[in-house]
């Protein structure tokens, strides 16, 4: 017997597309933290009832992405600078542990899979392509996860990396971050590839953290962002 509060599968399908859709949306920064979404209007862009669109914003909002306000509706979520370094201080110890233990366990095939990631961020930095460094720079993260042999670390990783993503994105909108980037994938490769796991778990942990110049350079992106929203409507 089916049970009646379970939405058909066909439009579960829809709501996680529309979710990812929405993931992807904020991240690059086409809804920046603070933005209002609409149901109507995304019901609309995507041709699809208002069900399913609330269905994601009720996903997003589990996954700390989005916040449902009452009798306002859903916004992304903007989280405060002092809040915001605490939780890629958090980030940075994760993914420092990640890189120790990948350095460690990694076997063949999970480092091609880094690898391969490495030379798509390359490919997109010399494109000069900061949303195609994005996603590849995504998978570079995602293969050392997976690559530490850990299921709930990589899980917790993951889950925070989730909530910080619009914030992540625009650290690659600072002047030469990307190219920086690159060159610090470059000694975490090194270091993972020479079983280093002291070094592999230093420069992730530096790559990911955000202090001295880097710093105000993040705050000068968060705030040329919100101009930029407060502009748009």
């Amino acid at each position: 017997m089916t049970d009646v509060a379970t939405p058909p599968r066909s439009a579960r399908r829809t709501a996680n597309a529309l979710r990812e859709a929405l993931e992807d949306d904020i991240a690059v920064g086409l809804y920046p933290p603070g933005t209002r979404l609409d149901e109507v209007s995304l019901a609309k862009r995507f041709s699809v009832s208002r069900t399913p669109i609330r269905e994601a914003l009720i996903e997003l909002s589990a996954s700390g992405l989005v916040e449902i306000r009452p009798r306002r509706g859903a916004f992304v979520r903007e989280i405060g600078i002092p809040r915001l370094i605490e939780m890629f201080e958090v980030m940075a110890e994760l993914e420092a542990m990640c890189a120790r233990l990948a350095s460690r366990r990694m076997d063949a095939a999970e480092r091609a899979v880094l690898f391969e990631a490495h030379e798509r961020c390359a490919a997109a930095a010399r494109a000069g392509d900061p949303d195609a460094y994005y996603i590849a720079n995504e998978a570079f993260h995602d293969a050392i996860y997976a690559g530490s042999g850990n299921g709930f670390l990589a899980e917790q990783a993951r889950e925070l990396k989730n909530r910080l993503k619009p914030y992540r994105r625009l650290q690659l909108r600072v002047r030469n971050r990307v190219g920086n980037s690159l060159a610090e994938h470059q000694a975490i490769v090194d270091a993972i590839q020479a079983g280093n796991d002291d070094e592999a778990a230093r420069v992730l942990r530096s790559h990911i953290l955000i202090q001295g110049e880097r710093f105000n350079d993040f705050v000068a992106s968060l705030a040329a962002a919100e101009k930029t929203r407060r502009a748009q409507g």
